[in-house]
């Protein structure tokens, strides 16, 4: 499911800021950036960590393309676009490092893929090159926190599931016996398509009782 993103500058609103986390979901909606997603989500801290990597990288690279968008010639623009979103991938990349090395080690090879990440360069193109820097700002803040609580939803399902805890925090009793399957790479698209059927239930659900409304009110009328 593609996004709506508008052709001209967008009026600041709160859907602004607010479509990312539910409407235009990157993981549960546009089905976005799973790679990374489905990798790293076996444990809480994992998830966390990925998504503020992404979330950072999201905001810094989309900020810098809006207040670039009348300078990087068309021809260009993409190459440019990599180049400014591998700029801040590095920093992430060396700041986890730096923070934590199990961190880094259990990321791996996953936080230098943020370059190719469709999220973040999908929202350079599509739309903080053709957005003011203020709006820019708001709604890449929005789809990262979106991408990040997505993430969440994963990594805690996944923990908990399969081991037990919650950031290294014992939840269940001993006589717990932890489905490791969760913890493992099929327990990703497991956990993924369990959320992605609640999400189609409350969509549906949300769409059926407005549809229902606007029938109440035409009768009323």
């Amino acid at each position: 499911m593609m996004a709506t993103l508008p052709n001209q500058e967008e009026t600041i609103t709160l859907d602004t800021f607010t479509r990312g986390m539910w409407k235009e979901n990157p993981v549960f909606v546009m089905l976005l950036g799973l790679c990374p997603v489905l990798a790293v989500t076996n444990t809480t801290m994992n998830a966390i960590a990925m998504g503020l990597a992404t979330l950072f990288v999201l905001v810094a690279s989309s900020t810098l393309v809006s207040l670039l968008r009348n300078v990087i010639p068309k021809q260009v623009r993409i190459a440019s676009y990599i180049i400014i979103i591998a700029t801040f991938v590095t920093i992430v990349d060396y700041l986890i490092q730096a923070i934590s090395l199990d961190l880094y080690n259990a990321l791996g090879a996953f936080i230098q893929l943020i370059v190719a990440n469709c999220v973040i360069l999908g929202r350079a193109e599509a739309y903080a090159s053709k957005q003011k820097v203020s709006t820019t700002v708001i709604n890449s803040l929005g789809m990262g926190i979106g991408f990040t609580i997505a993430l969440l939803f994963l990594g805690v399902t996944r923990e908990l599931l399969g081991a037990g805890t919650i950031l290294g925090v014992q939840i269940f009793s001993t006589s717990f016996e932890p489905w490791i399957v969760m913890i493992l790479p099929p327990g990703g698209f497991f956990v993924l398509g369990a959320w992605l059927l609640l999400f189609e239930y409350i969509k549906q659900r949300k769409e059926q009782d407005e549809l229902n409304s606007e029938e109440v009110a035409n009768h009323g009328s």
